[in-house]
């Protein structure tokens, strides 16, 4: 089917303008639009005033199959869309509807949402193979012409260095909704996430870099429409250049962008970095049932990967219908224009990429030496900011930690799951425990990559907080509304023996006991930490381990309870404080088991509770839970910046796995005579721990469950 509709009759002026760049440039005196598009014959630009009233431009001139024209005397705050006219053929996998108002995939800014109305779907429902012709721009989200100018002053990246990292992953929304010291109508907001009280929240905490759970441009699905809930995480985008909307306090077509800049100015400010979780494999237009609001009407064979034998259907490696077509130069191109613009543009640090595998998958494996890793590595700018991998995706061998390119650190899924196992008494986790607290060199050593490849963490958006980590064996996902079939059913979690929340002290002491295991195990393993936002402030979703759509209180930090939690807030500052006062919990480099030059000791060691070697027969017992672990500060082999030798105080380490107390007992190496407990989870205030301080070959006990830092003294 070709759709030919005439062009209605307009006043306005058209300039050819230029092919480059894509999107609306607005450069002080009007704007240049371009569009790509292969398949088109016609493309309309269409032009909103506040009334909502629509004024088509025909773009006459085409490039390399780019559409483009220059309209004098528009600029900021000017809503538009594109109506592109060609095949609607899906069988051949062409879905051109000029009907359809579409975004513009370039957009800076979008304004207003998409409503889901009968006339946003390029179908009738119900008859998949018929054609619907009905205007959707009264439906429709539209695109808006921003100003590129901001005083960024003396703005510069804090270029943090990986192992000095400590990630706090959180939600715009979600981290400051409810917090009372924020105004009202800031909270939830870019905005927000730069207050000063939220500022101060982060370097209490030894917080180095922010990681914001998507803010491109998405979309809230239909059938959660239908359901009265919103798209909470935010993983649906369909503008991978535009703030979301939603998050700015500010309500002025565009003023997103200005906000959006102002907070990452003022974090930097701080010396706190801006890392972006971005979804570059899918869209929000679904499978062929999906709405029409962008790249299908566009060019859909050019965007997205369609099966080989059926282009009417989409092959998806992701679960959201849809993937884009990452053999395409045109989308290729799409993600590289994107990511340099949040770095050169909006000054973000770095990106994580949600189910970075499918990026991976030029044809059907992942592929280590595709064009994305090709085009990301020689890339002057992408290059050089944090990339982190989320290594899998749902296709097949879609899991892939450990197998990302150089250049490239990962979400460690085996750490989070070995340290889960480790102190909810699993058997046989010690021997694996040990390789996720020193780095996890297994995984990453052999391709030259350094411990802080590893993104070490225990919990995530996905998935339990902390908090219900320890007060949940089952998932409770009844709010939903999807029969309690969402969501992970395996969560390797332990309620502490009483299901949700209960008044049992011994209970409740025990949750809190196994939270700073978790959190201790995390601050002191080798790699980069990430803290889940809200977990040190006792958050709960009350079971709910997918919380996606749930964009209330259940998903938000309660600001009030979390008065209720300071000696676990306390207790995590004072983690992340000793993490940052000694290098040696934070290595460039890998272990290496050798004894360092002028001693006999080793840069690490690992002893029995009795304070013998561990000999292969001590590893391989399933049931041993308890293990001492010695790190050298003189074994520190790579220097600073400076280029001067790293020394540090030396540490034992003494985990208690174990369901009753045990009694260690320090080996005595030479290193030190005196240790003085600096971190006991039995006993997490300071004052609890009374300078307590035990000679090497005196016993010592260790409570159950728990973990004993002991820092050298003399």
């Amino acid at each position: 089917m070709d759709q030919r509709d005439p062009q209605p009759p307009t006043q306005t002026r058209v300039w050819p303008g230029s092919a480059y760049p894509l999107g609306a440039t607005y450069d002080g005196t009007g704007t240049n639009f371009a569009l790509f598009s292969e398949v088109a014959h016609r493309v309309e630009l269409c032009l909103f005033d506040e009334a909502g009233t629509e004024t088509r431009v025909d773009l006459t001139e085409r490039d390399a199959f780019v559409w483009h024209g220059y309209l004098p005397h528009i600029g900021p705050g000017q809503r538009y869309g594109y109506r592109v006219h060609g095949p609607y053929e899906p069988e051949n996998g062409h879905r051109c509807n000029p009907s359809k108002l579409l975004l513009d995939p370039y957009a800076k800014a979008v304004d207003g949402d998409i409503d889901w109305a009968q006339a946003c779907f390029s179908y009738t429902w119900g008859e998949e193979d018929s054609f619907n012709d009905e205007d959707s721009a009264p439906h429709m989200s539209k695109s808006v012409v921003i100003s590129p100018y901001f005083d960024w002053d003396n703005d510069r990246h804090p270029r943090t260095p990986y192992n000095d990292t400590v990630i706090y992953e959180a939600h715009v929304k979600g981290l400051t909704k409810t917090h009372p010291a924020i105004p009202e109508d800031m909270r939830g907001t870019y905005a927000a996430v730069a207050h000063p009280v939220m500022i101060e929240h982060y370097k209490k905490h030894g917080i180095t870099a922010i990681e914001l759970m998507p803010v491109h441009q998405f979309v809230h699905d239909s059938h959660l429409a239908d359901r009265g809930q919103r798209n909470y995480w935010g993983y649906n985008t369909i503008g991978f250049f535009a703030p979301h909307n939603d998050y700015a306090a500010a309500r002025t077509p565009g003023q997103q962008v200005q906000e959006f800049k102002a907070m990452v100015k003022a974090l930097h400010a701080e010396g706190l970095e801006v890392i972006l979780d971005v979804v570059y494999n899918h869209t929000a237009e679904g499978n062929q049932l999906g709405p029409t609001l962008s790249f299908r009407g566009i060019d859909n064979a050019n965007y997205y990967r369609l099966v080989d034998e059926d282009k009417k259907h989409y092959y998806d490696t992701t679960g959201t219908g849809n993937t884009l077509l990452m053999r395409s130069p045109n989308v290729l191109q799409l993600i590289m224009d994107s990511l340099r613009y949040w770095v050169t543009e909006m000054h973000v640090d770095g990106f994580r990429f949600d189910l970075a595998s499918s990026l991976a998958r030029q044809f059907h494996e992942v592929d280590r030496l595709s064009a994305f890793f090709d085009l990301v590595h020689q890339d002057p700018v992408v290059s050089q900011v944090k990339l982190i991998a989320e290594p899998w995706d749902i296709g097949h061998d879609g899991y892939n930690v450990g197998g990302f390119p150089p250049l490239w650190t990962e979400w460690n899924g085996k750490y989070r799951d070995t340290v889960r196992d480790y102190w909810r008494g699993e058997p046989a986790t010690l021997a694996e425990f040990a390789s996720r607290l020193t780095g996890s060199a297994d995984l990453y050593e052999d391709d030259g990559r350094r411990p802080y490849a590893s993104i070490n963490f225990v919990t995530a958006h996905d998935g339990f907080t902390m908090h219900d980590l320890v007060s949940y064996n089952e998932k409770h996902n009844d709010a939903n509304g999807e029969g309690g079939n969402d969501g992970e059913s395996h969560n390797s979690s332990w309620n502490c023996g009483v299901e949700g929340e209960t008044d049992d002290l011994e209970v409740v002491a025990l949750r809190e006991q196994q939270k700073r295991n978790f959190l201790t195990t995390l601050f002191l393993s080798q790699g980069v930490p990430m803290l889940l936002h809200g977990d040190e402030l006792g958050r709960t979703q009350q079971g709910n381990n997918n919380v996606y759509a749930q964009d209330n209180e259940l998903a938000w930090i309660d600001w009030e309870r979390a008065k209720d939690f300071e000696v676990l807030s306390d207790f995590t500052a004072r983690l992340s404080r000793l993490r940052h006062e000694h290098p040696v919990f934070r290595r460039r480099r890998h272990f290496q088991g050798r004894v360092v030059k002028g001693t006999e000791i080793q840069d690490i060691g690992w002893f029995t509770p009795a304070g013998d070697w561990m000999s292969d027969d001590d590893w391989d017992s399933g049931f041993a839970k308890s293990v001492t672990v010695f790190l050298n500060g003189d074994g520190i082999r790579e220097p600073d910046l400076r280029g001067e030798r790293i020394v540090d105080d030396s540490f034992f380490l003494l985990f208690n796995g174990h369901f009753e107390p045990i009694e260690f007992t320090l080996p005595d190496l030479g290193a030190g005579e005196r240790w003085e407990v600096a971190i006991d989870t039995a006993a997490p205030m300071l004052d609890d721990a009374e300078s307590r301080s035990v000679k090497t070959g005196e016993p010592i006990e260790v409570d159950a469950r728990s973990v004993l830092v002991l820092q050298r003294v003399f």
